[in-house]
């Protein structure tokens, strides 16, 4: 039996992961993250607090687990944040991981870790696996560094780099079209970038995708998104179409009028000729998984 740690379980990824897997009876599951209590506690799954960044509690509970795989979804992913807190964003982002490694070595597990669009420029799209890294934020460049810590681990392992990961979870931070259904419901005018590019991911995908690089004993990096390609204009129009919403208060800006604190690639689409091949996925577009989201948000309402 596979014995399944999944780190980061309280965030929308995490715990997507949680549910695909929490059922399967040829699995045992532990769920972890930073937070006292889980968020899906009434399935009653297996769940303790880890927080990765502590490395005595990482390779204690992995010595007392031992599991025979271990997904990371656990990371500072608010790219301004990272920003401004750069020794606490490379505790979780590097550190973390490299606390997970030398725990994982010790007991023979797999790490499955997740990484982002962020570690290129968007200068040469779209980016296939073995295209030159060059990070603009220092979100992007902890990222990256961890992708090498695991590269030159003995570990194995598989890296699967993903891009504006999006859908719905309990008390998850609002994902950009949340954010964006949020704003156009209250009446709010949105300043959408019209000339920052990449492929939106429903949560489901990736959450898939990480599942089918398990069960095929995969490793290596994988690039892991939504099949088209759409500016944050074009993803919001597509939430106010989705959603009935008015789409007239959407104003284009360019990325540099935002004045965020982290510098953005502008086109950071991916090449998914290898992930399609190897894991035998189809991803969404993003209307497609926009209409997903809507079921989501519309059973949700109802439980």
């Amino acid at each position: 039996m596979k014995r399944i740690l999944i780190c980061g379980s309280n965030g929308l990824l995490g715990q997507r992961l949680s549910l695909m897997l929490g059922n399967q009876t040829e699995y045992e599951i532990l769920n972890t993250s930073h937070h006292r209590t889980f968020v899906l506690e009434k399935h009653l799954f297996d769940y303790t607090q880890l927080d990765i960044t502590r490395k005595g509690d990482v390779k204690s509970l992995i010595s007392s687990f031992q599991p025979t795989v271990i997904f990371n979804a656990a990371a500072a992913t608010n790219v301004d944040w990272c920003e401004t807190n750069r020794d606490e964003a490379w505790k979780i982002n590097v550190n973390g991981v490299e606390h997970l490694i030398e725990a994982a070595r010790k007991v023979g597990a797999k790490l499955i870790h997740v990484s982002t669009d962020y570690i290129f420029d968007g200068k040469h799209p779209p980016y296939k696996e073995d295209d030159r890294p060059e990070p603009l934020s220092y979100y992007g460049k902890s990222k990256l560094a961890a992708e090498n810590a695991l590269r030159l681990s003995d570990i194995p392992h598989a890296i699967i780099r993903t891009i504006v990961v999006y859908g719905h979870g309990m008390n998850v931070k609002k994902n950009f079209p949340l954010w964006v259904l949020e704003n156009l419901k209250a009446g709010n005018t949105i300043r959408c970038a019209e000339d920052q590019v990449n492929n939106p991911t429903y949560v489901g995908d990736l959450a898939r995708s990480l599942i089918k690089v398990m069960e095929r004993d995969r490793e290596g990096v994988y690039h892991v998104c939504g099949s088209e390609a759409a500016s944050r204009l074009v993803f919001a129009q597509r939430v106010a179409e989705v959603f009935g919403l008015d789409g007239s208060l959407l104003q284009p800006v360019k990325s540099a009028d935002l004045q965020q604190a982290a510098k953005r690639p502008l086109n950071t689409s991916f090449v998914l000729d290898k992930a399609k091949r190897e894991l035998d996925i189809e991803p969404l577009d993003v209307k497609q998984g926009l209409l997903l989201l809507k079921q989501e948000l519309e059973q949700s309402r109802k439980n």
